[in-house]
């Protein structure tokens, strides 16, 4: 028991880092683009090139841990975040204006690659550690709950270190991904497989990917583009509120990095009081879900009339509230409402989708800002309406394993299946 909770643990603080080590560049953009000579779009690729490249990796990743083990692919990826930071250090050290700009997009990308073979992995590997349905849920929470810590705390670092140096938080990347790398090597131990078929093949392993989408389209489709949504605004927000703190309020190093990590902290509070809502009724879900998406548009459209910081940040929280309950439902929904064989494929998918968000939120806030603030909320307005739709029709609960796209119609067929069976036990009786 004391191994798995130190397991545990290990596995935990990959989330953490892995988020700091992305989210806390935020407060420091604007220095950086100073520093290197480079636009408000250009530095904002320094996070989008991490996020397009993990989209890419997230299933090749999957597919490797699944056929290779798990612990053999998330420590290759944890060295290679490291050495994508040390190539981060490197350019920024001995580099001058975009030269090291270049590098650092170079090194952000293998960071990203290490980053797709490194969380997403995480999932999986806690219900590997444990059988017990009640202990995989438990240690997803700790998990999950490192992730949110990791948003809350990044801006807060990240500024702080900014003060320090402009490029401390890339330093800060690789000492932080060694650590997670020896407490996983040390504390972790691969549970043996179970089963004793043969690894699943590329082959098969996408055939399996084109049938469940298939079979569950129209609501996975659904929640993946909410969960792609969610992060597109979390991350374009924050690119917003970085760059408009600095130029237009004068905030600059920690009190930049605390008011950054206000509609955080927020968002994951909402998050672990939406999670303690649910429970197991998904019918519950999808109505909090609803709300969250309802109250992410409504928060967007009153920052549409704000021009006062205090109002600003307050409604963009009041968003971030709603980002905090809809995650929650939509990570339940696809848990509860797939075979367990079936989840860890779906996850990844997920987990990519997400990271479209993540890279898109930037660049596409840098190119919005410049059309005015109308334009800009008011897109963000659009796509939390556009959340709300397809939560309300195209997300339908119903028991664990079904569609929830159309569940009258599985359990009238069910229903149906099960008539025709006893006529024809009765049958054969006579």
């Amino acid at each position: 028991m004391k191994s798995q909770k130190g397991a545990l643990a290990a596995l935990a603080s990959i989330p953490l880092i892995m988020t700091l080590g992305n989210s806390m560049l935020l407060p420091v953009l604007p220095q950086i683009s100073k520093e290197l000579g480079v636009g408000a779009f250009q530095v904002s690729m320094i996070i989008t090139v991490y996020g397009l490249i993990a989209i890419v990796m997230i299933p090749i990743a999957g597919y490797l841990s699944d056929r290779f083990g798990r612990k053999k692919v998330i420590i290759p990826s944890l060295a290679l975040a490291a050495a994508g930071g040390a190539v981060c250090v490197a350019a920024a050290w001995f580099m001058d204006g975009t030269a090291a700009y270049g590098v650092i997009l170079g090194g952000r990308l293998l960071q990203g690659i290490g980053a797709a073979g490194a969380f997403p992995i995480v999932i999986p590997f806690v219900g590997d550690l444990f059988k017990d349905e009640k202990e995989v849920s438990k240690g997803l929470g700790i998990v999950e709950t490192c992730n949110t810590f990791g948003k809350v705390l990044s801006p807060i670092l990240g500024a702080y270190l900014g003060l320090v140096l402009w490029y401390a938080p890339f330093i800060a990347i690789p000492v932080l991904s060694l650590l997670a790398l020896v407490l996983v090597a040390i504390l972790v131990k691969e549970p043996g497989k179970r089963g004793s078929g043969e690894p699943q093949k590329l082959r098969q392993f996408l055939k399996g990917i084109k049938d469940i989408l298939h079979e569950h389209g129209r609501w996975l489709y659904a929640i993946f583009a909410i969960g792609g949504i969610c992060m597109f605004i979390t991350f374009g927000v924050l690119f917003y509120l970085s760059e408009t703190l600095e130029a237009k309020y004068g905030l600059h190093g920690a009190s930049k990095g605390y008011v950054l990590a206000i509609p955080l902290a927020l968002l994951c509070l909402a998050s672990f009081i939406g999670g303690k809502i649910i429970g197991q009724k998904k019918n519950r879900m999808k109505w909090l879900a609803f709300l969250g998406m309802a109250l992410l548009a409504g928060a967007m459209v009153l920052t549409i009339f704000s021009k006062q910081i205090v109002y600003m940040v307050s409604f963009l929280s009041l968003g971030g509230i709603g980002i905090g309950l809809a995650l929650p439902c939509m990570d339940a929904l696809i848990t509860e409402s797939l075979e367990k064989e079936s989840r860890g494929t779906i996850t990844s998918l997920y987990s990519s989708m997400r990271f479209i968000g993540v890279a898109l939120g930037p660049p596409a806030v840098s190119l919005l800002m410049r059309t005015g603030h109308w334009v800009l909320f008011g897109t963000m307005a659009a796509l939390g309406v556009a959340g709300a739709l397809l939560i309300l029709f195209a997300v339908k609960p119903s028991k664990s394993g079904q569609d929830p796209s159309k569940p009258e119609k599985m359990e009238r067929e069910k229903k149906e299946k099960s008539v025709t069976i006893r006529a024809g036990v009765r049958q054969r009786a006579r």
